[in-house]
């Protein structure tokens, strides 16, 4: 047994690995930070710039992908589906407020189990998107969004695996469906607010006029 010769073939691995990580992983966090600037810019209506940021998302998380590509034991240590659940979310975000067509997953380079993740932590930003429609007064286009809320959660129970197929998965569901019933309890309660102020009106008229 010489050890030097084992010691250097195993050093040679974990160095390659090593190199590997450290590019991968700076490319993955500027990845979630582009996605999170995407969905901010979302929110504003900057849709323009949103998807610059989205563009900027792909272009980081596809290199850290590359650099992992021959290190499946790093490929999936983490890091990277985080990354890719952030991003899925930043697409997601921006189909599901802009009304345009959800991403594949595959056409995103993706993975399934971050893509249902990604779609899942979506709500949360249809729900703001939800409640700056009812500051807005517009309830009809909120019920509209609700509606789109529903779609998704059932969508996402449909898929009832074990955690170690789609981690993170249930829990994620779970505060999905507790987003979208506060939602719900908020849209109808600003839309019973917004009868009653009608009424008042339409008393009010009356009294004027029989004055």
């Amino acid at each position: 047994m010489d050890l030097e010769d084992i010691g250097s073939k195993i050093r040679m691995s974990l160095d390659a690995k090593n190199k590997a990580r450290e590019v991968a992983l700076p490319r993955a966090r500027q990845s979630i930070r582009s996605s999170s600037v995407a969905i901010r810019a979302i929110h504003r209506e900057k849709y323009e710039e949103a998807k610059k940021h989205l563009d900027e998302a792909k272009a980081a998380l596809v290199e850290a992908q590359r650099a992992l590509e021959a290190y499946p034991e790093i490929y999936f240590a983490g890091f990277l589906q985080d990354a890719e659940k952030e991003y899925g979310e930043g697409r997601a975000t921006f189909a599901l407020v802009t009304g345009t067509q959800l991403p594949d997953p595959d056409e995103l380079g993706i993975g399934y189990p971050p893509f249902l993740s990604g779609l899942g932590e979506a709500m949360g930003e249809l729900r703001r998107h939800i409640l700056d429609i009812i500051r807005l007064g517009k309830l009809t286009e909120g019920e509209r969004f609700l509606t789109i809320m529903d779609d998704v959660y059932y969508f996402l129970i449909s898929f009832d695996y074990p955690d170690a197929l789609t981690p993170g998965l249930r829990r994620i569901t779970d505060l999905a469906r507790s987003v979208m019933e506060k939602t719900r309890g908020d849209l109808t309660t600003a839309m019973r607010q917004h009868e009653l102020h009608n009424a008042l009106q339409r008393v009010e008229g009356k009294l004027s006029v029989g004055e």
